[in-house]
């Protein structure tokens, strides 16, 4: 994908609120930052191979992690 804005066409578009706006900037950004990161392990695995078993985490305790965040993130319901 290119940094670049898409090119106008040549119907009328509808700004957004300068709020809506930001927020979506903000949502490229950490798209873009997410994907550099996986890039560069992907770089780091092309050029040095793939890590030990002993380097790396169980996938379980990486599901168990992200379950436990997710939880974190939600309200308790009675």
């Amino acid at each position: 994908m290119s940094e670049q804005p898409a090119p106008a066409d040549t119907t009328a578009r509808q700004q957004l609120e300068p709020a809506a706006a930001d927020a979506i900037r903000a949502f490229a950004a950490k798209t873009r930052a997410g994907a550099d990161r996986l890039a560069a392990v992907l770089e780091d695995i092309a050029t040095n191979g793939l890590p030990s078993v002993e380097d790396c985490t169980p996938w379980e305790d990486l599901r168990e992690a992200h379950l436990a965040r997710l939880a974190a993130q939600r309200p308790a319901v009675a």
